[in-house]
């Protein structure tokens, strides 16, 4: 086992809330000056832009994970990650279908580029990304888990769009074993205002949305690999795997 560095919280220039500098080459560069050796894409509600910055990700010697950041009915974000991309691909259609029909408006939430691992412009998502799926929490998790997919709420200590935020506690059921962290939340103030937060595991990430966030959050993970398998056995800590934030 080793140490790893990760940022599993990302976006590209497929989030219409992020900047346009948020290239494959971009992105990949900025991780490894910042020492990041395990990184993954989650923009909201799209895995679409992940074969492009997986292919650089690995011609660079980064480790990379695919993800997504979903927006479930209740617009909790959750963050989905796996292991195997066809998995990725078949989730990322169901979420896709189960968003709602609203149009992307460039001039209000900014564009929703789909490009190339060469940086080429493959397309513009028309759908508002910035959107909802009709699935509810129970549902976008059973639907992740069907297709192999690893939940972790998103910047639970955020007001807004979080598990706290949104519903005020921290639900039984669907049972979340690791729970994210903004890059600067202070966790002994929420663990003080939460008690019920007490004894999870943390996931700290920069929720970049521009080049200079990188660096601003991580957690190192002790792990086998960096495999979305491995950071759910370091969660449990199991066989001496453990996540610091």
């Amino acid at each position: 086992m080793r140490w790893f560095k990760a940022d599993l919280h990302i976006h590209s220039v497929l989030s219409p809330c992020g900047g346009l500098e948020m290239s494959p080459r971009e992105v990949v560069a900025r991780a490894k000056s910042c020492g990041i050796d395990w990184m993954a894409i989650t923009d909201h509600n799209s895995l679409a832009n992940c074969p492009a910055y997986s292919a650089v990700a690995e011609r660079e010697g980064l480790a990379f994970t695919w993800g997504v950041e979903m927006q479930t009915a209740e617009e909790i974000h959750l963050l989905v990650y796996f292991d195997d991309p066809a998995a990725a691909k078949s989730f990322g259609g169901e979420l896709y279908a189960s968003l709602l029909p609203l149009d992307n408006d460039p001039e209000f939430f900014g564009d929703q580029v789909i490009i190339d691992e060469n940086e080429n412009i493959l397309g513009m998502e028309l759908r508002a990304l910035m959107n909802s799926s009709i699935w509810d929490l129970s549902t976008a998790v059973e639907v992740a888990q069907n297709h192999g997919g690893y939940c972790v709420p998103a910047h639970v200590d955020a007001t807004v769009n979080s598990l706290i935020g949104q519903l005020g506690f921290l639900p039984a059921e669907p049972h979340f074993e690791l729970l994210g962290l903004s890059a600067k939340a202070d966790l002994a103030r929420l663990l003080s205002s939460h008690p019920e937060l007490a004894g999870k595991s943390w996931l700290r990430s920069s929720d970049a949305h521009y080049l200079a966030d990188m660096g601003s959050g991580f957690s190192r993970v002790l792990a086998g690999a960096p495999k979305v398998e491995e950071l759910a056995k370091a969660a449990l800590g199991l066989d001496d795997r453990m996540i610091l934030v």
